[in-house]
């Protein structure tokens, strides 16, 4: 059974630049798609970005152009660049694996990002 540990997260300045990684604690090759989602105080969890095993990504309208998602297959690690910063991406930032046959999907615990204005 996979298990997902985020890291990264932090305090950072409006404009500044954060890097979450998410590393899993099996292979990653075969899971169908890795995501990275977002939950601030008093509002539901949304998605960020996902990539599929692949390389094929998906982003939030919000963060499209500021904020990158990569995968490692080899480092069974999923990263997300977090560029240009604003109050507004201040969350507790979750990483998620899907697989789709069996289908299954894992949650990280979540690592916390304060982007201070």
């Amino acid at each position: 059974q996979v298990q997902l540990v985020e890291s990264g997260g932090g305090l950072v300045q409006a404009g500044g630049s954060l890097r979450l990684s998410c590393a899993a604690s099996g292979s990653i090759r075969s899971i169908n798609v890795m995501g990275w989602y977002r939950q601030a105080p008093g509002k539901q969890r949304e998605l960020v970005a996902s990539i599929m095993n692949g390389g094929n990504t998906n982003y939030a309208d919000s963060v499209q152009g500021r904020f990158i998602i990569s995968r490692d297959n080899v480092k069974n690690t999923v990263y997300l660049q977090m560029n240009s910063m604003k109050p507004e991406d201040t969350a507790v930032y979750y990483c998620n694996a899907e697989k789709w046959l069996p289908r299954w999907s894992r949650w990280g615990q979540g690592t916390q990002v304060t982007v201070s204005s």
